[in-house]
């Protein structure tokens, strides 16, 4: 009956919306700011009344502060961790993300040693946000394969791991994984395969599932991911809905069937998103990448942040916003 109820309301949503899951552009949620900065992947988190922003910084990850949103992107940074010169995670740190665990801070992100298919999902922590990180090693299931983009799950007391994978040995197709962790740096069990590409708007370019966040949400558990090529205009955000207990089965996710954030006139490839709540918790914003001008790929991407709103107790994103 969850299932059923899931999918008429995803059946009302898209056809009050005219076969789209967005809001009338006169009902877009207010954006925030917009653009905040330069760069692209960004991680937006927030702990006792502070902000913090994770990012990629060559082949090291850096960390911002501030008090408020309004002034997080203009922050001074803080390399946080260096990668050494050479080694499995020398090279190419992509989509760092920060989290606070049991009184301590730990750091999620994909690097390599310069050659793409040998990247993996490795953890740093440390006491302090922007204290210096160290390297606590790889997180992979047994199987070891291709991965990038790591989020965690944080349910019921128990913690997983979600992230894009391959399903063998060579490029071609990226899917969703998750796998029980028993520790911040440990994963306890083999993956599952949550979800593939399976629509025409998954496979643009190229038929990719990356860039997944949990999104808790009205007694609800998404995972927003982003789906085909990031170097092309049509990169965009899909969304799974936890339906059932367990979320290491695979068929307790449910796939919304349309894109919930996608391209615009006037902005391209908006994808790779993260959440974060106001002071107060009274609000919920998505923090994403975006770029102004078709067909600038990798090269023109900023960061942007808008309200979330909600229709028929479904979160709703709205269309991004360009000033």
């Amino acid at each position: 009956m969850r299932i059923l109820a899931f999918f008429i309301a995803l059946h009302m949503a898209c056809v009050t919306l005219n076969g789209a899951w967005f809001t009338p552009a006169s009902e877009t949620p207010e954006a925030l700011l917009h653009p905040l900065c330069g760069g692209a992947d960004p991680w937006f988190c927030q702990y006792d009344g502070t902000y913090y922003y994770c990012y990629s910084v060559g082949n090291g990850v850096g960390v911002k502060c501030a008090s408020s949103l309004e002034t997080l992107a203009d922050a001074e940074g803080v390399t946080v961790y260096t990668a050494p010169g050479e080694g499995a995670f020398s090279r190419n740190y992509w989509a760092p993300e920060l989290y606070r665990i049991d009184g301590r801070w730990y750091i999620y992100v994909a690097a390599d040693d310069g050659e793409n298919e040998n990247h993996r999902m490795y953890v740093l922590s440390c006491d302090t946000p922007m204290g210096e990180y160290q390297m606590e090693g790889k997180l992979s299931a047994t199987t070891d394969k291709w991965a990038i983009d790591g989020t965690l799950l944080q349910l019921n007391g128990a913690l997983y791991f979600i992230w894009s994978g391959w399903e063998g040995d060579a490029d071609g197709r990226q899917d969703l994984y998750i796998a029980p962790m028993d520790s911040p740096t440990r994963i306890s069990g083999e993956r599952v395969r949550i979800s593939k590409p399976r629509y025409k708007w998954e496979k643009r370019g190229m038929p990719i599932n990356e860039g997944p966040a949990a999104l808790y949400d009205n007694g609800n558990t998404y995972v927003v991911f982003s789906a085909s090529g990031s170097w092309t205009d049509d990169y965009c955000l899909g969304m799974l809905r936890l339906i059932g207990n367990d979320p290491l089965q695979a068929k307790n996710w449910a796939k919304c069937p349309v894109p919930v954030f996608k391209k615009t006139k006037t902005v391209f490839g908006p994808g790779h998103c993260s959440f974060v709540a106001s002071p107060d918790g009274s609000e919920q914003y998505i923090v994403y990448h975006g770029n102004t001008e078709s067909g600038t790929g990798w090269g023109g991407r900023s960061v942007r942040i808008q309200r979330i709103s909600r229709r028929f107790g479904i979160p709703v994103f709205g269309k991004p916003v360009c000033e």
